[in-house]
């Protein structure tokens, strides 16, 4: 890491205020050379919280529209633990590509890397940068600065717990075994049918369960609930 860089990082270390967090992370997009930078916290609760690059405007569409709910790299990364390249997010849907039509209008760039971060009682935090430019110059730019930028996300994270301790969620509350069951089985990638049936019991009884199990998780929808289940060790999903 750069000495430029290492000064960067203690100032953030240093930082006494969200204020500085949004001149840190101005200072690291300038030193990247990124279009944006931004950090994205989600609580358990389904409270939003930012610091970062994008326009005011864009900022404040994207709350208006309540995009967090088709936004593929939010949407992807509650069910990956390692950072991604948005190109290898889903984007298949209309919804999706409208979003990313108008958020491209809107300079967030047509390249991106997110980082996404898992903290205390299911916290759940996303470090994003994106840039304007062809595949070959992200993914040069992507393998270059993967660790630090790694590294980077991480101390963000730990700032933000710093400095909102309010913002760190409630204790969980325990979900029940028929809970479990169905958050294990679409975990699995079963369909709700194919759950219904495994548990034999009705469609309409398993999506009281469901809902029950995301309130409990302070979810915004299944996918996140089922993130948040795993997250906190409530269910496990074998890879054999």
């Amino acid at each position: 890491m750069t000495q430029k860089r290492e000064t960067l990082l203690e100032e953030l270390e240093s930082a006494q205020g969200l204020e500085a967090l949004q001149g840190a992370i101005e200072e690291l997009r300038e030193h990247f050379s990124v279009d944006h930078m931004v950090y994205h916290w989600v609580s358990s609760s389904g409270e939003q919280y930012g610091c970062g690059t994008y326009s005011p405007i864009w900022v404040q569409r994207y709350l208006d529209r309540n995009y967090i709910r088709v936004d593929p790299v939010i949407i992807g990364c509650y069910q990956r633990f390692h950072p991604v390249d948005w190109k290898r997010l889903d984007w298949s849907s209309k919804a999706a590509r409208e979003f990313q039509k108008e958020a491209i209008d809107h300079g967030i760039g047509n390249q991106g890397f997110s980082i996404p971060i898992r903290g205390p009682n299911g916290q759940f935090a996303l470090f994003s940068v994106s840039h304007h430019c062809d595949d070959d110059t992200w993914a040069t730019f992507t393998d270059a600065n993967r660790r630090d930028l790694i590294l980077i996300a991480h101390e963000f994270n730990q700032k933000a717990l710093e400095l909102e301790p309010g913002r760190t969620p409630d204790q969980q509350r325990a979900l029940s075994p028929r809970e479990v069951d169905a958050m294990t089985l679409i975990a699995m990638g079963y369909s709700r049918a194919q759950v219904a049936e495994t548990l034999s019991i009705s469609e309409h009884t398993l999506r009281v369960y469901i809902e029950s199990a995301r309130f409990k998780l302070g979810a915004l929808n299944t996918t996140h609930a089922v993130a948040q289940a795993m997250s906190r060790g409530l269910i496990v999903v074998s890879n054999g």
